[in-house]
């Protein structure tokens, strides 16, 4: 069979940028991966880290409570490899001794920095004092914040949201404080807890941010889905540093394509059907190793099955997938899949672009 060609993507190349250092820790480039809550495990992290291009990689939020007390599901959010490095663990707890042991025993285990989350927004979280919540009590989020630097040598980061609500920006009031007390850089996701995901990312907000600090670098978070994406944060906010998320999850080679175009102003584009059908299966192994076939298998579907969106696999062949329950049935609905390839596009030709869709409705909710 004839192999489609694909031809390398332009996009007008950047000024040369100094290196991305939080503290003496150096980045592999100023191109990070988001932490994000079910979907930035050990598994995916190793998918993205073998395209290149990644500058730093963020495990999904940890509880410092779990943490401390050694639960199985909490120890497994922080497993980690050789390849998976840089490494940082975020963490996220109401208790300030807590929240400083868990930095402790983090530090303990090799860790390479730690970040401490104040963006999610999601009611569970927030409820308890964590995640946003701690952007309204400034005092005690300052001092948890403060003690967590203070117990540990290793780089300190935090990332938030611009505030609770429209009425309470923060963000700079913070960033500002935090770089007083030691925190080696801040991630900003430029929208408020009040909004969730709706509604689009405020970069005047962000850049606020940018100029409330002297020197530590501003991570600029939201939106981001392509190389033109990126660029445009980077020149409207003034921010040295990216942090993808759902953009990686719809495109693993982002990372790869980022550097690219910093380096020679073209990138390749994002892999086929053939390219993402071998990238689940890989995937699927290392998960496999990690957890046993049985809980990789259902563990692996929610990630399978934006895999199978981005290869425009028709909806019934995607439920099939869902329904496995055994690794036979796994591979056969893989066998079919594979047989029939995408209803858009061929096999080995770009796809149609597709992004993974934000939570909607109300935070409370999700």
């Amino acid at each position: 069979m004839a192999t489609d060609i694909t031809t390398k993507r332009t996009y007008p190349k950047p000024e040369a940028k100094a290196p991305i250092y939080y503290g003496p820790l150096k980045l592999e480039s100023r191109y990070l991966l988001s932490p994000l809550a079910g979907f930035t495990n050990l598994s995916f992290r190793r998918i993205v880290r073998q395209f290149g291009g990644v500058g730093l990689a963020t495990t999904d939020l940890v509880n410092s409570r779990g943490l401390l007390a050694g639960s199985h599901r909490t120890m497994k959010l922080i497993e980690t490899c050789p390849e998976d490095s840089p490494f940082a663990v975020q963490i996220f707890g109401n208790d300030t001794v807590m929240m400083r042991d868990a930095a402790q025993l983090l530090e303990a285990r090799g860790v390479h920095s730690i970040d401490i989350n104040m963006g999610c927004p999601v009611d569970r979280i927030t409820n308890n004092g964590g995640g946003a919540s701690m952007m309204c009590r400034r005092d005690w989020t300052l001092d948890m914040v403060q003690g967590v630097v203070e117990a540990v040598s290793i780089p300190i980061t935090v990332k938030m949201r611009l505030g609770w609500d429209s009425t309470q920006i923060t963000a700079p009031l913070f960033a500002r404080e935090f770089e007083k007390i030691g925190v080696v850089a801040v991630a900003i996701h430029g929208r408020t807890r009040e909004q969730g995901f709706t509604g689009n990312v405020d970069h005047d907000g962000i850049r606020q941010v940018v100029e409330a600090v002297d020197e530590i670098p501003v991570v600029g978070n939201g939106d981001i889905k392509t190389v033109a994406d990126a660029d445009y944060m980077m020149k409207v906010t003034g921010c040295q540093v990216i942090s993808i998320g759902r953009g990686a999850l719809a495109n693993p080679w982002i990372f790869r394509q980022l550097v690219q175009w910093e380096e020679t102003g073209e990138y390749d584009p994002p892999g086929n059907f053939v390219e993402r059908l071998e990238l689940l299966r890989r995937q699927f192994g290392y998960m496999e190793e990690q957890h046993g076939t049985k809980n990789a298998i259902i563990t692996f579907r929610k990630m399978g099955h934006w895999y199978l969106k981005s290869m425009r696999v028709r909806a019934a062949l995607r439920h099939q997938f869902q329904l496995a329950r055994t690794i036979d049935e796994f591979e056969a609905a893989l066998a079919e899949i594979a047989e029939e390839g995408p209803t858009r596009g061929t096999k080995t030709g770009e796809l149609p672009e597709w992004h993974i869709p934000v939570p909607s409705g109300p935070v409370e909710r999700w």
